[in-house]
This record gives C-alpha cells, sequence and structure tokens, in this order.
C-alpha cells in the first residue's frame, strides 16, 4: 500500500491493539468494527486493529475489519516470527507491524536471545512479509532505552532487509522531548527511513515527545483515542492532532467535529470514564466560571479559548458557582430569557457563592431560579 503523498505527518491509531492492551479493557467485536469505522470516516491513515496470531475471535474480526473497503490502510501486529506474519497474511490485511525489543534490558532479561538473535529474527520476518507485497513497519521496542550504535544498526538492517518503516517506541515512557528529538535526529539521519513515534505517557509526555520527534524528521506518530494504552496510556488522538492543527499549523484534513463523539463511545466501550478535565475533548474545556474568565469569554471567546468548541464536536458553558461575577449572572439569565440588571445581579451574587460553598458545586439552573425568586422576588413583594 502507499500513503496519499504530500502530507506532512501520517496518522496511525492503535486505539484496537495497545488501547485495548490496556489492563482490564475488552472490547466486543462489534465494537471493534465500529471504532475503526468511525476512525476511518474521520480521515485517519492506518489502523492497527490487533493480534490475528492470538486466533479465535481476534483474528476473525481483524480479518472483518480487513474485508470492510475502509480507505484507511488496516495494519496487524506481530512478534518478529515468521508465522505471526502468515497469521496477519490470511487476514487480508495490507500492513504489518513487526515487532522486537532492542534494549540490552528487554534483550538479556526478556527475550534471553542476544543483540544478533534480535537482527536475525527481524530480518528474516520482514523479508517473508515484503516478498507477500504487504507494508512492513519494523517495530524497535523499548528503543528509549537502546544504545545508539546499537538502534541505528537495527533501522538499517531493517531497511536492507525491506521495512518501509521504523517505528520508534517509547515503550515505558522513559524520554523527555529534548532527548527524544536528539535520537530520532541522529536515526534520521544516519538511515535514510521513515520513522513513526510510538510514545507512552508515563510520565505525562507522550503528546509532547510524540511531536518533538515529528519536529526531528519522523512523519508518522502513533496515537489512540482518549491516550488509551498499557500503564498511563499513549499519546491521545486528539491530542496530537488539535496540537498540530493549532500549535504547528499542519492540517492534516481531519474531521475533528467528531472528536467528543468517538471519545465518548471509546470511553464507554473500554468501561474508562472520560474525565471532565481531559485534554481537547474534556467537557471542562470549554466550561468557565470565574468572574475574571467568563467576561473575557463572554466579550471574545479567544480570551480564553485557544479554538472553538464547535471544533471537536462540544459547546461552551457557563457556569454558576462560587467563582461567578456579575456578568455571567446576567449572561446565564439571557439564556432563560430573562434580563437582570447589574443591581439584580449584585444583590444575587452573594447569595449565589454562599449556596455554592455550602453544596461543594456549582447551582443547577433550577436551584438558580429557586433563589431568583427567593432574593430578588421576594424582596420585590416586600417592597
Amino acid at each position: 500500500m502507499t500513503f496519499k503523498k504530500g502530507k506532512p505527518v501520517y496518522i496511525v491509531d492503535t486505539t484496537l491493539r495497545d488501547g485495548e492492551q490496556t489492563a482490564g479493557v475488552v472490547f466486543a467485536n462489534n465494537e471493534k468494527v465500529r471504532i475503526a469505522q468511525m476512525l476511518d470516516e474521520i480521515g485517519i491513515d492506518q489502523l492497527e486493529v490487533g493480534i490475528p496470531t492470538m486466533g479465535g475471535d481476534e483474528k476473525e474480526t481483524v480479518a472483518k475489519i480487513a474485508k470492510l473497503g475502509l480507505k484507511a490502510s488496516i495494519m496487524a501486529w506481530n512478534r518478529a516470527v515468521v508465522k505471526d506474519v502468515q497469521e496477519s497474511l490470511e487476514c487480508g490485511v495490507d500492513a504489518v507491524a513487526i515487532s522486537v525489543s532492542t534494549s540490552d534490558i528487554h534483550i538479556e532479561h526478556k527475550l534471553k536471545k542476544s543483540r544478533q538473535w534480535v537482527l536475525d529474527n527481524m530480518t528474516e520476518a520482514v523479508r517473508f512479509a515484503k516478498k507477500e507485497g504487504v507494508y512492513v513497519s519494523v517495530n524497535a521496542e523499548d528503543a528509549s532505552r537502546t544504545d545508539m550504535d546499537f538502534l541505528i544498526e537495527f533501522a538499517k538492517c531493517a531497511k536492507q532487509a525491506g521495512a518501509d518503516r521504523l517505528r520508534f517506541c517509547d515503550t515505558v515512557g522513559f524520554l523527555d522531548p529534548f532527548k527524544t528529538y536528539d535520537m530520532v535526529k541522529a536515526i534520521k539521519e544516519a538511515v535514510d527511513i521513515d520513522i513513526e513515534m510510538h510514545t507512552h505517557n508515563d510520565f505525562g509526555m507522550a503528546t509532547a515527545n510524540a511531536l518533538a520527534g515529528m519536529k526531528a524528521g519522523a512523519k508518522f506518530i502513533g496515537v489512540t483515542v482518549n491516550g488509551l494504552g498499557e500503564r498511563a496510556g499513549n499519546a491521545a488522538l486528539e491530542e496530537v492532532v488539535m496540537a498540530l492543527k493549532h500549535v504547528y499549523k499542519i492540517d492534516l484534513g481531519i474531521d475533528t467535529t467528531r472528536f467528543r463523539e468517538i471519545s465518548e463511545y471509546v470511553a464507554l466501550a473500554s468501561g474508562r470514564q472520560l474525565p471532565a478535565w481531559k485534554a481537547i475533548v474534556g467537557t471542562n474545556v470549554f466550561a468557565h466560571e470565574s468572574g475574571i474568565h467568563v467576561d473575557g469569554a463572554l466579550k471574545n471567546p479567544h480570551t480564553y479559548e485557544i479554538f472553538n468548541p464547535d471544533e471537536v464536536g462540544l459547546e461552551r458553558q457557563i457556569v454558576i458557582g462560587k467563582h461567578s461575577g456579575t456578568a455571567a449572572l446576567i449572561n446565564k439569565f439571557k439564556e432563560y430569557g430573562r434580563v437582570l440588571t447589574e443591581e439584580e445581579a449584585n444583590q444575587l451574587l452573594p447569595h449565589v457563592r454562599k449556596l455554592a460553598i455550602q453544596l461543594k458545586r456549582p447551582l443547577f439552573d433550577k436551584e438558580l431560579m429557586y433563589l431568583y425568586e427567593d432574593v430578588i422576588k421576594n424582596r420585590e413583594k416586600a417592597i
């Protein structure tokens, strides 16, 4: 398969592989198919959809997704074992990821093999896959803790065997953006091969590291919806795409208006709650309570919002609570079709703050109206 030429960055979504490897997460077969369809509809370039060598439902579902005729490339994950690759080819995928550890700690303690064994088995699996005419990504597992000379040797061997790209895996989320940039740049300068960033979030830097790798020359970024994935998760699809669009001015043509919809579906399917404070798609991203913030946002939303809420399928919310000001109250009553004067807002505000403290939360619309009736209307009657 070939990717559309001219794009500065390609997005590889692994929600259905690494995302489902999150401890305790299992997608039903129909959920995996639906997620693949949704991601394809919004314009994701490649979907890593599972591990066929697991057999059973996993292999059947990978095959079903491969037969859907989606626009996205469909990739299956494999160890550096020819039999694994055969299982993937039987599913009809057009791309395979061939993964093997490259760090000495993995080679010695997990594989109990040698560096040469790693090179030999990777080369054999890649050559077999390329003879079958599929796109090949070679995954350097734990690349971030790999000796740089060996990592470059590994990349050269992958290139010589026919691999289309190298997946640079920060498997344990070990890197910071500066080290990431240096390592990816060194590989690019030594080997003419496309690089994919596959970053984990153990130190909260997965998205930053993915973008740093892109700046150093990587053309592919691996992501998952909501940052789902092993341990602390992966770089989040929604974060990477919106950062590319607004921070780097790289618009990939992905339909971001469906991000909230997809995030909610994956959260439900994975049994993992979508936090209100989640970057990009959390409801709090466009919720304003602080008086100064609300006043600024009402005058010009871009004073406190870096992009419009409808870009990701959300709506702006003005929350009335302890930190609210008169501008928020007046605006909220406009939503109710009522005109609240400045004087009335000043009378009502202390009562709003007191009740919010008592309840330890913002006020619901009905509570605010009851308070208005008690404070303003009753006072008018008394007069």
